[in-house]
């Protein structure tokens, strides 16, 4: 056993966190815990850039994946659940003697779990919802504004979400934030620490690829099966241009070229995001995205190591 309780591994799309995490869960001889907020889905799998095949090993083995496919398209997965679930993982793990890896891109995921905070599940606000109805993003921001800084712009990025925001705050206004019990976890976090021109560089090749493998196809079963556009639109990137896209309301270039630049814009702000988490206390040990996999998992493995020796040390 480590003296850490968790490897969590944090760094913006298209970086290599998945590849990294399997090798070193495999080292581990544990499994990855996903905290991504849209990998949750089932069936949306190039939109969300799942990479399934990065579970296999090279040698026919399968790496266990957790928190994927859990949910069917249309649900409005969230923060809470997500706690849930994750807790319900990990305590398994734990009781089988391992120390899991909590990989994402989600900041607000890997936050809620590495400060030990707990939110309180809120319920839908039925007559506040009808009161909203008609108004236009711009209004609903600024509603949003009265209740909270917005530090995140994906609170906003499309109508449901805003409303969503604003029965959340309209219910903490009226409710105590009564916090459950949240077991401390002691994490190692690292980071893939990757260039801003690789990072764009990488995005651009993957969008190629994701498109080329049939991500319109996807989009467009999804559509057929009777998921509501507005549904998919409310996941944001791929999805909303697709989606609009597939609706007829911009032309193939007018969605390329805008997605490239929402899923770099997308990038830039999980940087931001985990800046900030080391404003708030949160430690992370960043390493360079082009080093071998088998020299980053090493390295991960150095820093466990000395937290236990120290440990023992102190003893």
């Amino acid at each position: 056993m480590y003296a850490y309780d968790l490897v969590t591994l944090v760094g913006p799309t298209a970086c290599g966190k998945t590849s990294l995490a399997v090798a070193l869960a495999d080292r581990l001889g544990t499994g990855v815990i996903s905290a991504d907020s849209r990998q949750v889905y089932r069936r949306m799998d190039l939109g969300t850039g799942k990479d399934m095949a990065d579970y296999m090993l090279p040698d026919g083995r399968r790496v266990e994946a957790y928190l994927i496919d859990i949910c069917e398209p249309g649900y409005k997965y969230n923060v809470y659940e997500f706690q849930r679930d994750f807790l319900e993982v990990y305590a398994d793990l734990k009781r089988r003697g391992q120390t899991p890896v909590l990989c994402g891109g989600t900041g607000m995921y890997v936050e809620a779990v590495l400060r030990g905070y707990r939110l309180v599940q809120v319920p839908v606000n039925e007559p506040l919802r009808r009161e909203l109805e008609g108004k236009s993003l711009e209004e609903l921001t600024l509603i949003l504004k009265r209740y909270k800084t917005l530090h995140n712009t994906t609170d906003v990025d499309t109508v449901k979400r805003a409303v969503r925001g604003i029965e959340i705050e309209t219910y903490y206004a009226t409710h105590p934030r009564e916090e459950e019990e949240f077991p401390h976890i002691d994490s190692l976090v690292v980071g893939i620490d990757i260039p801003r021109e690789v990072r764009r560089e990488r995005i651009s090749m993957r969008l190629r690829q994701r498109l080329d493998d049939g991500m319109v196809d996807e989009v467009r079963r999804l559509l057929d099966e009777g998921i509501p556009p507005e549904d998919l639109i409310y996941y944001g990137l791929e999805y909303k241009y697709l989606t609009k896209y597939l609706l007829g309301q911009m032309t193939y270039d007018e969605m390329t070229s805008g997605l490239e630049t929402a899923i770099h814009q997308f990038a830039k702000r999980q940087m931001t995001w985990y800046r900030g988490m080391e404003h708030r206390g949160i430690h992370i040990r960043w390493i360079d995205y082009a080093l071998p996999t088998e020299e980053k998992v090493s390295r991960i493995m150095e820093w466990l190591e000395t937290k236990k020796q120290q440990e023992i040390y102190e003893q």
